[in-house]
């Protein structure tokens, strides 16, 4: 196959289910794979560069933070997308495939029956719906603005960009079932949860520890900080612990789009008396966040149930679990389904004494940790490598690549 991708990742990209899924795992089986990306690095000239066995044509950018310069930024990506007509009417691509943008939406519908392509559109995050609940439940900076936002995006990509594509790939089952209820036929979508790179993560008995002191008994949630995650519910829930196993410490490691979103954290920590037991590590490279995940005892994926989260695919869950590593998580629609299917921890509701109570179990029997540990990881090498994800995309491409030739 041949396909030209426009996306909302910057170049270089950094997320797995591009560099790993398309840019090793397919490319590497000799699709051609073209992009059309904006530059993340501040960049006064778009520029062509190989990379993942094709090419990317790299879109200027202003990194400026004036009201100007960000009109600018914005209207350079637009520039940059808009490219995909030149380099469609050159006939060499079976597939146009846009991921998570809206203006470009609509010119790869409009190219595609212009120039006789198959179109898919991949949503990895129900964008209108976050703006319109941001919006609502006070989060938003700007809550009208967000929602403004919310309702111009749910037009365009559930009445005009979605009806026309040829396929949809979504981010999970329930965000599938959700587009669906918006009037899309559920056989015109595919779910692709997140997953890791196949043997980038290797699960090991950790004898000695480096990054958290030797006897001391923790649990710890690797990810995002970001309010509308509500992860305030962690100090509570570390509390509840402590009363338990008094020299209990939480580990975080991630941060937040906002300095603020850290700050409610600590407020909340310091409110009920726990920030000795509360360890902000703050934002690491993947090798090294890793490492506190195999030190730690047991690993939480706290999701917040809201519709907006319900739909999205956990990526530090298969990372806790292909680790190694025994988990508690709420119920949450793929969490649910994941834990049930591998024995791989606890899954209860969302409630800072069920949190509690799971973690303090896995915290004082390591046996059982290591069981549920170990069926974790078997789990996560069956189902949730991005060898065995890229199977079931390659052949849905392949299909609607094949359905597009005379």
């Amino acid at each position: 196959m041949s396909i030209l991708v426009v996306s909302s990742d910057t170049y270089p990209p950094t997320r797995v289910d591009v560099t790993v899924l398309f840019g090793e795992e397919l490319a590497g089986r000799g699709h051609r794979i073209d992009w059309l990306l904006q530059s993340e690095a501040a960049c006064a000239r778009p520029y062509v560069t190989p990379w993942g066995g094709g090419q990317v044509w790299v879109g200027a950018t202003d990194l400026g933070e004036s009201r100007f310069s960000r009109f600018r930024k914005h209207w350079l990506g637009i520039r940059n997308d808009l490219r995909l007509f030149k380099l469609l009417r050159t006939g060499k691509y079976d597939i146009i495939e846009v991921k998570d943008k809206f203006i470009a939406g609509l010119a790869a519908a409009l190219a595609s029956r212009m120039y006789r392509k198959r179109f898919i559109y991949w949503l990895s995050y129900p964008f209108p719906e976050a703006y319109l609940h941001g919006a609502r439940d006070g989060t938003a900076r700007y809550p009208l603005l967000w929602l403004i936002r919310g309702w111009i995006f749910k037009v365009l990509l559930y009445r005009l960009i979605l009806p026309r594509a040829d396929h949809v790939f979504v981010q999970s089952e329930q965000m599938r079932r959700d587009v669906a209820a918006e009037g899309i036929p559920l056989a015109r979508m595919t779910a692709v949860p997140m997953g890791v790179k196949t043997g980038s993560i290797v699960a090991t008995d950790v004898t000695e520890r480096n990054l958290i002191p030797a006897g001391q008994p923790c649990f710890m949630y690797l990810g995002t900080l970001n309010k509308v995650r509500k992860l305030d519910f962690l100090m509570r829930v570390l509390a509840r612990v402590l009363e338990r196993i008094p020299n209990a410490k939480l580990y975080i490691v991630g941060a937040g789009d906002d300095p603020s979103d850290e700050q409610l954290l600590i407020e909340e920590a310091r409110k009920l008396n726990v920030s000795h037991a509360a360890v902000f590590v703050g934002k690491l490279p993947q090798p090294q966040a890793l490492r506190y995940v195999q030190e730690a005892d047991v690993c939480v994926s706290p999701f917040y149930p809201t519709p907006v989260l319900n739909s999205t695919s956990p990526t530090k869950l298969v990372e806790y679990m292909a680790t190694g590593k025994a988990v508690v998580a709420n119920e949450h629609p793929e969490q649910a389904l994941i834990i049930r299917e591998s024995g791989a921890g606890f899954c209860v509701p969302w409630d800072e004494e069920a949190f509690a109570t799971a973690i303090v179990k896995l915290i004082q029997d390591a046996p059982l940790a290591r069981r549920m540990g170990d069926l974790g990881r078997k789990y996560v090498q069956t189902h949730r490598t991005y060898t065995v994800i890229a199977d079931q995309v390659e052949r849905e491409l392949l299909r609607i690549a094949a359905a597009a030739r005379p």
